[in-house]
């Protein structure tokens, strides 16, 4: 297919992501996250246009399974400012509301305007929301993304809360997030460095340089391209949420760790009816 890609075509061992599809509709992200994966795209801070992708998209969906899993977006946040007034991400899910799909959004932008949409789609919604501001500077910030979560709840939609990435020093203690959002559940995970991604990070938090070369490059331990927390600290870090969300009765799961987790699916999919 040209545009509606399998998730993970890589197959890493420590995924645990059900069959599904990514779907980004735009290329680029605007949100300029120090601790993003997906600047290997060309000018990723760039937000693009894809060319005919009304008609592109139509074709790849005609291919698709019926009750296909798609998510969007895994790469380009869905809801850059430009949507508002482009409309683009609409008008993706005015096609794709004809056929017989599962959608799950991740975004950290302002969805509201498509709640109408939404609602009468089989969807979840999936919101990241870190509490670290600075690492995420041109997002918006935490108090605006957990007052558009809120807004799920009234639309009947499930509601996800991406708690992740946690980072050392900056966001482990902030699970006040998970209080004041009252997801239905948590996606959570330990930050992951590639190496040009320790640049830009330290860059922004100079003052954790020395930390973070400690935890990541001389103690962590390296997963294919990248750097990992030591197995026994990052185990630490996800129980201790798990159990959090436990005591007010929300499930939890862990991307990418290697652990089991106590809710049913990894990205919240099951939520999706």
């Amino acid at each position: 297919m040209d545009l509606i890609k399998p998730f993970d075509p890589w197959k890493s061992e420590l995924c645990t992501c059900p069959k599904k599809y990514s779907f980004n509709p735009y290329t680029g992200c605007f949100h300029r996250c120090v601790y993003c994966y997906a600047t290997y795209i060309p000018r990723f801070h760039e937000v693009r246009v894809k060319k005919d992708l009304f008609k592109r998209l139509e074709r790849d969906l005609n291919r698709l399974p019926k009750n296909s899993l798609i998510s969007m977006s895994n790469s380009s946040d869905p809801y850059p400012p430009i949507e508002k007034h482009l409309e683009i991400t609409r008008r993706c899910l005015e096609i794709m509301r004809d056929y017989d799909l599962r959608i799950l959004i991740v975004t950290k932008g302002d969805f509201t305007r498509d709640l109408d949409i939404l609602s009468e789609m089989r969807c979840a919604v999936s919101v990241t929301i870190t509490g670290c501001d600075r690492a995420e500077p041109y997002a918006p910030n935490t108090e605006e993304r957990i007052e558009i979560f809120k807004k799920l709840k009234d639309f009947g939609i499930p509601a996800i809360l991406r708690f992740d990435p946690v980072m050392p020093r900056l966001n482990e203690g902030k699970l006040w997030i998970i209080e004041k959002c009252e997801p239905d559940q948590v996606v959570t995970s330990t930050l992951k460095l590639r190496k040009d991604m320790f640049a830009r990070f330290t860059k922004a938090f100079p003052e954790l340089k020395p930390l973070y070369t400690k935890l990541y490059l001389i103690e962590g331990e390296k997963v294919g391209s990248y750097y990992y927390l030591k197995r026994s600290k990052r185990l630490k870090i996800v129980r201790s949420i798990e159990e959090f969300c436990s005591e007010i009765g929300i499930p939890c799961s862990f991307c990418r760790e290697g652990f089991d987790f106590n809710a049913e699916s990894c990205d919240g999919s099951h939520l999706i009816q």
